[in-house]
């Protein structure tokens, strides 16, 4: 799945997480992500459990703009069913849609049948409750043999999403790994690409790989980019 970008703004915003996952992230801050994210239509705003509450009441009224949360964040090594919970209590907050860390310490030891189950535990518990489920992947600690197979359970398990990176990894988005997550989940399956991504450009080349969602703090700039404008400091972030 490829897409190409109008040179307006509008089609790009409606791609991207306006993110903010500092641990030092401050109340005020948040609100600005959120107003921000209503100003420019994005797809959603993703932050920490701790603040989905406040989101979901700042965005009650922007019905276009989901509020995105993560699990088991940033390492993955959380067990399934504590990640299967923290899910269920962010959805009844108000969460949309949960980023999940995959188990990136069973994948690189080959037990499958551990990453299958910790992807499916929060799948299952995000559908249950009529959320997105994303599987971050960490690519940058993986070979593409296990990019490959993370990506073939994330498809197993029905995760909507493949993703990238957590951004606190030691990379991030790649145009290479963005086409080989498009190459193994096939057209269908939303493929997410996270951190790093600071320019229009970037953006555009993401796409054109075949992301559908890109996580990114500098929404506002990326936006302000493909209409032209003079670039905007945003959140602050670099996710």
């Amino acid at each position: 799945m490829t897409q190409q970008l109008e040179q307006n703004g509008s089609d790009i915003a409606r791609l991207i997480d306006h993110t903010l996952l500092k641990p030092q992230a401050s109340r005020e801050q948040i609100v600005t992500l959120c107003d921000e994210a209503a100003r420019y239509h994005f797809a959603s705003v993703c932050v920490n459990p701790a603040y989905v509450a406040l989101c979901a009441d700042l965005l009650k009224d922007a019905d276009d703009v989901a509020v995105c949360t993560v699990i088991g964040f940033p390492l993955g090594a959380t067990l399934p069913a504590v990640k299967a919970y923290e899910a269920e209590q962010v959805i009844a907050l108000g969460a949309a849609e949960v980023d999940m860390v995959q188990n990136i310490g069973a994948l690189k030891s080959h037990d499958y049948d551990a990453v299958k189950r910790d992807m499916a535990a929060v799948v299952e518990a995000a559908h249950a409750h009529g959320a997105i489920c994303k599987v971050i992947l960490e690519n940058a600690l993986l070979t593409d043999e296990e990019k490959t197979r993370a990506c073939q359970i994330a498809v197993d398990v029905g995760a909507d999403f493949v993703k990238t990176s957590t951004g606190f990894g030691p990379g991030g988005a790649t145009v290479e790994d963005i086409a080989l997550m498009r190459r193994v989940v096939g057209p269908d399956m939303g493929v997410k690409a996270a951190g790093g991504i600071r320019t229009y450009a970037d953006a555009q080349q993401m796409v054109a790989a075949g992301a559908t969602r890109i996580g990114a703090s500098a929404g506002v700039t990326i936006v302000n980019e493909a209409r032209g404008k003079a670039t905007s400091t945003g959140s602050g972030d670099q996710y």
